[in-house]
């Protein structure tokens, strides 16, 4: 199962503050159903695997910060999310 969710941050985009609820977040079962898997494909690395599906939104959240700081130590904005969904 698949469930997408918006999601809380900042950074700007085109003068537009990107937060964490304005991505797109895929959560989904691992394969092997040790856990479940929470993304925002938009960013790169930005995901967590625990148990249930809401540590790993939970923990997501912590994620997206670290990512966050991590633009902004660099000096570089949050990418705006392009992700589309095709089949849910």
């Amino acid at each position: 199962m698949i469930r997408i969710m918006p999601n809380a941050g900042l950074l700007t985009y085109n003068d537009r503050v990107m937060k964490f609820e304005d991505y797109k977040i895929v959560l989904y079962r691992q394969d092997d159903r040790s856990g479940w898997v929470a993304e925002i494909p938009a960013l790169p690395a930005c995901y967590a695997l625990m148990k249930t599906p809401e540590e790993a939104l939970a923990e997501l959240a912590n994620v997206f910060s670290m990512v966050e700081d991590e633009y902004r130590e660099k000096g570089q904005e949050l990418p705006a999310d392009s992700t589309e969904i095709v089949h849910a």
